[in-house]
């Protein structure tokens, strides 16, 4: 009985002399991690409206034949050939149409022999016109016979410039300057009056068809910026040309012609997303590595005065450049982990680079 007094005694002095364990624990912790850290940016970023849609051309030109019956010989350009205004694309055999322009020279030089008789002969009517060398009637058909030697030769010259003009049709040439898209020209074929031969995509422009929601389309007008995906992640800057005045009845959603820039060349017919510019908000950003997901949830780690971190739940904003818009409160003020932060734990101990 005299033992447990004397073992009461001993724990209490054990209790007072030696630390707790969580004490001992705490103050011999090593750091687990060493990260690295960054206060929050207030940016000026202007807000955005997704949109995706498909790259079409900005105008396609059709070049047909204008004359038909005639044999294609020589075709001078491919699917992918960047032409100018006026190139040559296909010459079609011009034998008849040569032929035919002589003939109609030779009509020409007829009525203007014709008309070199007649004029003579009225000439000499009007002279003795006042004698009465001639009788009146024979006069008039004098006159009459020059009138219609002129309008023989007019005739004469329209029917040879017509033949001019069928003659240059048998080179056809482009419209535009821009890419040829598609060909149906084969050689040896013989075409008809207004058969396609080839499209262009005009000044090789290609415009955004994109399709927004019908409640964001009255904040979009023309002249804003947008910003596109492109090919291999590739971003193509853009600027609103036209918007759609009508929305899908089965879509719900409405068309802005977004024009892309002069010197981007993507290819059409690719679907692509991308965001229409409006007006420009302040945002406060941190680096979108700082982002941590656990079930779902986007927190950031802070470091504290006493280099523990401490988990702070966030609601995300808009993404840019590698930066993520924050909209939930954060102390400007605080260091926030940007790389490690997947490997932390609340209360966790870190060292922060570049100090000792």
């Amino acid at each position: 009985m005299r033992s447990a007094p004397l073992l009461l005694a001993l724990a209490l002095c054990a209790g007072v002399v030696s630390p707790t364990p969580s004490a001992f624990a705490l103050e011999n912790e090593a750091a687990v991690l060493t990260v690295a850290v960054a206060k929050p940016t207030m940016r000026q970023w202007p807000e955005t409206v997704p949109a995706s849609g498909w790259l079409k051309p900005w105008h396609e030109a059709v070049i047909a034949a204008e004359i038909g019956g005639l044999r294609i010989t020589e075709v001078l350009v491919d699917v992918g050939s960047i032409v100018s205004k006026g190139q040559p694309l296909v010459r079609l055999a011009d034998e008849s149409v040569r032929a035919e322009l002589r003939k109609e020279e030779a009509a020409l030089e007829t009525a203007k022999a014709d008309l070199a008789k007649t004029r003579a002969n009225a000439e000499r009517a009007r002279k003795v016109q006042a004698s009465g060398a001639l009788s009146d009637e024979k006069i008039t058909e004098y006159l009459i016979a020059e009138q219609t030697a002129v309008a023989a030769v007019e005739s004469a010259e329209a029917s040879l410039e017509s033949q001019k003009i069928k003659l240059a049709q048998t080179t056809i040439v482009a419209a535009d300057d821009g890419l040829i898209t598609s060909r149906s020209a084969q050689l040896g074929a013989v075409v008809s009056s207004g058969s396609e031969l080839f499209r262009l995509i005009r000044q090789q422009r290609v415009e955004w068809q994109a399709e927004v929601s019908a409640r964001q389309l009255p904040r979009i007008q023309e002249g804003l910026a947008a910003m596109i995906s492109g090919p291999g992640s590739e971003s193509i800057e853009g600027t609103v040309r036209l918007v759609s005045p009508t929305v899908s009845t089965d879509t719900g959603r409405a068309l802005v012609y977004v024009a892309l820039a002069m010197e981007t060349h993507p290819p059409v017919g690719l679907y692509v997303t991308g965001q229409i510019e409006l007006e420009t908000k302040p945002a406060l950003t941190v680096p979108e590595a700082a982002l941590v997901q656990r079930d779902g949830i986007s927190y950031v780690f802070t470091v504290g005065p006493d280099r523990r971190v401490a988990r702070v739940r966030v609601e995300t904003g808009r993404r840019n450049g590698g930066e993520v818009e924050i909209l939930s409160s954060l102390d400007r003020a605080a260091e926030v982990v940007t790389t490690g932060g997947a490997f932390l734990a609340d209360r966790a101990l870190v060292r922060v680079e570049g100090e000792a």
